[in-house]
């Protein structure tokens, strides 16, 4: 289930249901958003593992995952993705709209059918990933309105797409001599040499500085300046951050980028939840 990143996914989709302006929040469409939610990741995360069963063999960090520590066979993997698929798809269905449920199946075969398997082809394949990796904020927004076409609805999907790829490249930088081992090409360029994925992480942070100022505009009855000025400060350290590592393109570097990024969606997800409550 890779459950500690399925959580992130899920408080995204959460955060994007509760911001809606005038939805009245009840406890129980939380906890169907929630288990539905989780449920699909996990069964996109299960799915990953499976194709990637032979390949993680090969890395430190994914040698004592369930397929490749023979925990767990390929028929009781299987079993798992499909059934959490299915459970969860129907929630979403039944508690909230059609479109709830099928933004998330897309969600599931991009990120399954097409990003796991073009690891192994092009350093693209993280742009393809962020697409299934922004799309939680935007599913929790569609749960609660059941319509996607305005500013506001994808306003925290494009937040979240560009924090994506300092988010992966500092992270791949990091396990790049495992990534090379499996034959995945994650970093913008093949070899980890120069400064290219450090400016394309200064490139990218730098853009949700004027993002920061996006919900204020798309999104009507909210405060505006506590999501600004969180967004803000929080889109200035991850810059910095990022800047660091390009003056010093070491790992110790890259790894504050990893940890920056992390700090950076909570803290946006939270400040946004604040501004409409105050």
């Amino acid at each position: 289930m890779k459950l500690n990143l399925s959580m992130l996914v899920v408080f995204s989709s959460v955060a994007g249901y509760v911001i809606i302006p005038e939805l009245k929040v009840e406890f129980s469409a939380l906890i169907y958003l929630l288990l539905g939610g989780l449920l699909v990741t996990s069964a996109a995360n299960a799915g990953n593992e499976i194709l990637e069963r032979d390949t993680d063999k090969l890395m430190r960090r994914t040698l004592s995952r369930p397929l490749p520590d023979s925990r767990m066979s390929v028929l009781e993997a299987t079993l798992f993705c499909v059934i959490t698929l299915i459970t969860g798809l129907t929630i979403l269905y039944i508690q909230f709209n059609p479109l709830t449920a099928l933004l998330s199946l897309v969600s599931f075969i991009l990120y399954v059918a097409v990003y796991t398997p073009l690891k192994k082809v092009s350093p693209i394949s993280v742009l393809v990933g962020a697409i299934p990796g922004s799309l939680p904020c935007l599913i929790g927004w569609v749960a609660g309105t059941n319509h996607m076409w305005s500013l506001a609805a994808w306003t925290l999907f494009i937040i979240q797409f560009f924090w994506q790829f300092p988010h992966f490249w500092s992270i791949a930088w990091i396990g790049h001599e495992d990534y090379e081992k499996a034959g995945m090409k994650m970093l913008p360029k093949t070899e980890k040499i120069g400064y290219f994925t450090a400016f394309q992480c200064v490139l990218y942070s730098a853009m949700l500085i004027p993002l920061s100022a996006l919900p204020m505009v798309a999104i009507p009855q909210t405060n505006g300046w506590i999501s600004v000025t969180g967004l803000g400060l929080a889109a200035i350290w991850f810059l910095y951050n990022s800047l660091n590592f390009l003056k010093d393109n070491s790992d110790a570097k890259a790894r504050k980028v990893m940890f920056a990024s992390f700090i950076y969606l909570p803290v946006v997800l939270i400040t946004l939840v604040i501004d409409k409550y105050v």
